[in-house]
């Protein structure tokens, strides 16, 4: 069975499909990424271009070198694309509808990786920071972002709320 994902921007202006494995999952820590991304490091996948489809909506373009072009979305800003010129486009995971399904499995340019990395885990945690359910569906009911999968109709109107 052929793996379907989907994924898109923040704002659902952009919405694309992409049949079968996503290709060299990895973490990107170059700085040209860190940039791109205003994170530490962008997550990646490979797609080979005949089993991509922007199902909606166009991305915009910004050359960031002569060989690599970034898509991202025009509207809410998200980045979603790497193109290399090769066979495939690159697909931030982050954008993936369950982006929790590809697992990265490699790192690359470790020379710009942030130091401190290996911390994280042990950082405390605040309970009182994180959303609780209430919260959840209050803030479900002002969102603007789009919702993890495919819809009819874009953007939401009236009192449609994506919960």
């Amino acid at each position: 069975m052929t793996q379907i994902h989907t994924g898109g921007c923040q704002c659902g202006a952009i919405r694309y499909r992409a049949e079968g494995e996503i290709g060299f999952p990895h973490v990107c820590h170059c700085r040209m990424c860190q940039k791109a991304a205003g994170n530490y490091f962008m997550p990646f996948g490979g797609v080979k271009h005949e089993n991509f489809t922007l199902t909606r909506g166009e991305p915009a373009w910004f050359q960031s070198s002569d060989t690599v072009r970034r898509g991202f979305c025009r509207d809410c800003g998200t980045p979603l694309f790497y193109d290399g010129g090769h066979d495939h486009v690159s697909i931030t995971l982050g954008s993936l509808d369950a982006p929790e399904s590809v697992k990265p499995d490699m790192q690359t340019n470790l020379a710009r990786k942030m130091p401190w990395f290996a911390e994280l885990e042990s950082l405390p945690h605040e309970p009182g920071m994180d959303t609780t359910p209430q919260q959840a569906v209050e803030i479900a009911r002002s969102s603007r972002q789009h919702p993890d999968h495919d819809t009819q109709h874009w953007p939401k109107t009236g009192s449609e709320f994506w919960i």
